[in-house]
């Protein structure tokens, strides 16, 4: 999963998704007279947690996976051992590897696949190519719904002196965890999907959806070209989608299975303050000049007070009020906050015995981070410098119905007031970095989601949380904007994997049930009626 600057373009949105209520103040309004209020209650859907209950079936291909567990796992083997370090120009020929591997895993699976090449791209002054993106189909029975899938192959750097425990493109099995880059982000998860596929076809079962694939190997690196021909392939590959699901996130807990429903975006601000054309020494300058660090300190304490709020007028106008049957969502969601306060290292939490309060911090509301100070010196040691231009740079994460270009307005016009309050002769600038990102929020009773709580259930044995998460992905709102339809997501990892860092897994049941999960999933989607979609 990866945060980068979208060039989503703007387009029709799915009637159960929220993340584009962004004209009236109405936060929640009713999305048709078939889906009712935004919010329900799960007690209205009669999910059947009794695994007694299971459909013949499958019982049938669970089983089959089981008896495959040391087979898959062989399968992730192979595709962590390929280095698909899309950052790396030097790996640049892995990644290929990685795209052929899996267009011929997706080939052996009855898909046709096409490989869209991307052309080059300059890294580090040498050319080097975009590695192609996948575009696979598997079955166009117009009677049958068409779930598209999106995930990545790609991987962030790795090296055993980084600090792992075992070599990172070796996957390595250790009391019930699967260790190795991109078991979890995003291998393990796509392979997931495969072997769901497998099942049906090994056990002679017919798969009652159509099913595509958009797999690409760039996303640690901006998605380079994939806005472009998702754009292009609107009328085309993506024509008859119904339906989008990605596994690309992980549990909020360790044990708990659980679905997402929305995610916050993201506005990343420069704030710049110059005070002369060269650095100078305190010992001969300091006391004489107005310095601009001084008045950088000042600004950023500006935008927020000690206990955390932020302070620029108009940013919580939009922001959704909360409804009762939301804040139920949050009641029986697994959650410790003593055990969210070890893992994260901090010292205090905003919200110490309010876990309602704290998941809300964390994903329903908009929250302002200071992330660093470009041009202070900041190596160790003592260095007497009067650095001459400073960049503050912090973020603020946006919710429904924040606009970001809105949110652009109201920081700069404040941060001008308070330049103007300051008072000081040097000069200053403030920016957002790039377009800004914007929030997601589903219908978490969409008829989609319903089928993922039961499929959930199948292969669990229970009802999932309804989770949203704090971070973006890009990808989804381009698919969502592009299809028109409910986007999904369908976590396998769990919130321990390590993604992104030192030894990275995914526990092996994870792996197994995540499977049976996804393929739990294809039979409840094929139940959905087109028109609920």
């Amino acid at each position: 999963m990866s945060e980068r600057n979208s060039k989503a373009k703007s387009g029709s949105v799915n009637p159960g998704s929220i993340a584009q209520v962004l004209d009236d103040d109405i936060p929640f309004k009713k999305d048709s007279d078939k889906d009712g209020q935004l919010f329900q209650t799960l007690e209205d859907e009669a999910i059947i947690t009794d695994t007694a209950e299971r459909p013949d079936f499958l019982n049938k291909i669970f089983g089959f996976i089981d008896e495959n567990r040391t087979t898959y796992i062989e399968t992730l083997r192979e595709a962590v051992g390929i280095r698909s370090i899309s950052t790396w120009p030097d790996a640049r020929n892995e990644c290929l590897r990685m795209v052929q591997w899996t267009a011929s895993k997706l080939e052996e699976l009855g898909f046709e696949t096409e490989l869209r090449k991307m052309g080059d791209q300059d890294m580090d002054g040498k050319s080097v190519p975009i590695p192609p993106i996948i575009l696979a189909t598997r079955g166009n029975d117009q009677y049958k719904k068409t779930l598209l899938i999106y995930g990545h192959l790609d991987v962030q750097p790795a090296r055993q002196s980084d600090g792992w425990y075992t070599e990172p493109f070796c996957l390595t099995e250790d009391d019930g965890k699967l260790y190795g880059r991109g078991a979890s982000d995003d291998k393990g998860p796509v392979l997931g999907w495969f072997h769901a596929i497998e099942a049906y076809i090994k056990c002679s079962i017919r798969i009652p959806i159509n099913i595509k694939f958009v797999l690409e190997t760039m996303l640690e690196s901006g998605s380079e070209g994939l806005d472009d021909l998702m754009m292009n392939q609107k009328n085309q590959f993506l024509a008859d989608v119904d339906l989008v699901a990605i596994s690309d996130n992980y549990w909020l807990s360790r044990n708990q299975p659980c679905i997402t429903y929305g995610l916050r975006g993201l506005c990343y601000f420069f704030v710049e303050v110059e005070c002369g054309t060269k650095d100078l020494h305190s010992g001969v300058f300091g006391g004489a000049v107005r310095e601009a660090l001084p008045d950088l300190i000042w600004l950023l304490d500006q935008l927020m007070d000690v206990d955390g709020n932020i302070l620029i007028p108009g940013i919580m106008d939009n922001v959704c009020p909360v409804l009762p049957e939301e804040e139920a969502l949050y009641d029986g969601i697994e959650f410790d906050l003593e055990e969210f306060k070890a893992d994260s290292g901090v010292k205090a939490l905003r919200h110490p015995d309010d876990k309602r309060a704290t998941l809300m911090a964390r994903w329903r509301f908009p929250c302002l981070t200071i992330h660093g100070i470009q041009g202070a010196f900041g190596e160790p040691g003592a260095k007497t410098v009067i650095p001459r231009k400073v960049i503050g740079k912090f973020s603020i994460r946006l919710v429904p119905n924040q606009r970001p270009e809105r949110i652009d307005k109201l920081v700069r016009d404040y941060l001008a007031q308070k330049w103007e309050e300051r008072g000081s002769p040097n000069r200053f600038q403030s920016y957002m970095a790039d377009d800004g990102l914007k929030p997601w929020c589903a219908n978490p009773f969409h008829p989609s989601y319903k089928a993922a709580r039961q499929a959930t259930a199948w292969a669990y044995g229970r009802i999932p949380d309804m989770t949203r998460e704090g971070g973006t992905l890009e990808r989804l709102l381009l698919l969502q904007e592009i299809t028109g339809k409910n986007v999904l997501l369908i976590p396998m990892g769990s919130c321990d994997d390590a993604a992104h860092t030192k030894n990275e897994k995914i526990n092996m049941e994870n792996y197994i049930t995540g499977t049976k999960l996804f393929s739990a999933f294809i039979h409840e989607v094929g139940k959905l009626e087109r028109a609920e979609l």
